[in-house]
């Protein structure tokens, strides 16, 4: 069973048919005695362009014209006339170079044989400057339909993992609650009983072992604390199934997104961040590459990380969108959940929209001292 080719070879495939089709044009009409040698000249030049039809498609066009109005070579106009319009966006333009098509067709500068030849002659040029005028803007259409459906699909797997990180986090919340009601309570009583016992004791041999309770439980408590405060601010997969993500990976997270952003970044190498305000920082980068891939489609975003003794700060700001959004499914949960992760670690979170037509978020997490 034969495979298919992939992009760059069918895109070879189809160069190498077309400029084959303008050259047999051109050898046909040459084996009919239809060229003079300036004609020939003219011809050959507007096939041989066209291999480089992709880089310069107005170029391109304009050197098929001569052949197309002195030569007759129809086909390498038509090919480029294709070109213009898959790969350029003017509308002006690309009409502009369909009715040049049309009149060197049709030639309304020679004296026709008859008005029925100039009636033949004009709905010839419509039939030949149509299809591939009307082609080239469908593929066009097909490949910018193509890249919306893989946008749609990236943000459709980001808006998947958060809602798995929301229901891990609520799970986490819950076990954290449980763990507190249950554990600290009883922990608790033996704080305060060991205290009692302390005061109370007989002899110093026995004050002093309930000084060693009453000081393990309390660092037992802060302990707990700390062990509910990440349960509570992590939302990502249990360690042991998927490695944590980190500072380390929002390179690899820019670069996946598909998204024009500059990068800059302002970090202490002698400050060692927590495990959990690293995640802080990759779900805040990711929540905001989702979000403008979503709602800012085409827009340019910058990206500000700092990381000194005293604080982590993290600005993504992008630009006013280039093109309309899709209208995707959205639970409106992700900057809740970032505020919220945001508070559990003592930091702050704050979005909004810019005067320009941009949006901003920024995180601010302390570091323990």
């Amino acid at each position: 069973m034969a495979s298919r080719l992939p992009p760059p070879g069918q895109r070879l495939l189809i160069d190498v048919l077309l400029i084959g089709l303008a050259g047999a044009d051109v050898v046909v009409n040459a084996f009919d005695g239809g060229y003079s040698t300036s004609e020939m000249t003219l011809a050959i030049v507007a096939v041989a362009v066209l291999a480089v039809r992709h880089r310069f498609p107005y170029l391109v066009f304009a050197a098929t014209i001569p052949a197309l109005v002195l030569g007759s070579a129809v086909v390498a106009a038509l090919v480029a006339l294709y070109t213009v319009a898959e790969e350029r966006t003017s509308r002006v333009r690309i009409y502009g170079c369909a009715a040049v098509v049309f009149v060197c067709y049709t030639s309304v500068w020679e004296t026709p044989y008859s008005n029925a030849s100039r009636l033949l002659d004009i709905v010839y040029a419509i039939l030949f400057t149509g299809a591939p005028l009307l082609l080239g803007l469908l593929m066009r259409a097909r490949a910018e339909l193509s890249a919306k459906l893989v946008e749609i699909d990236r943000a459709h797997r980001h808006e998947q993992e958060l809602i798995v990180d929301k229901a891990l986090a609520r799970e986490r919340t819950n076990l954290s609650r449980e763990m507190h009601d249950v554990v600290s309570h009883q922990v608790s009583l033996i704080a305060v009983q060991a205290g009692a016992l302390q005061v109370t004791a007989p002899d110093e041999a026995t004050a002093r072992t309930a000084r060693t309770i009453r000081k393990l439980s309390v660092q037992t408590l802060d302990e707990l604390r700390d062990m509910v405060g990440v349960l509570r601010a992590s939302g990502g997969q249990p360690e042991g199934l998927d490695p944590p993500r980190g500072i380390e990976d929002i390179d690899a997270l820019v670069a996946n997104s598909g998204i024009a952003i500059e990068v800059s970044a302002e970090i202490d190498p002698a400050v060692r961040t927590p495990a959990a305000v690293q995640r802080a920082i990759y779900r805040a980068v990711q929540e905001g590459l989702t979000n403008i891939a979503k709602h800012a489609p085409g827009a340019p975003a910058a990206l500000e990380l700092g990381i000194n003794a005293q604080r982590v700060s993290v600005t993504l700001t992008n630009a006013a969108p280039t093109r309309t959004p899709d209208r995707l499914p959205s639970d409106r949960y992700g900057l809740l959940g970032l505020r919220e992760r945001a508070e559990l670690l003592g930091g702050s979170l704050s979005s909004g929209g810019l005067a320009d037509g941009g949006y901003r978020l920024s995180l601010y997490l302390p570091l323990p001292g």
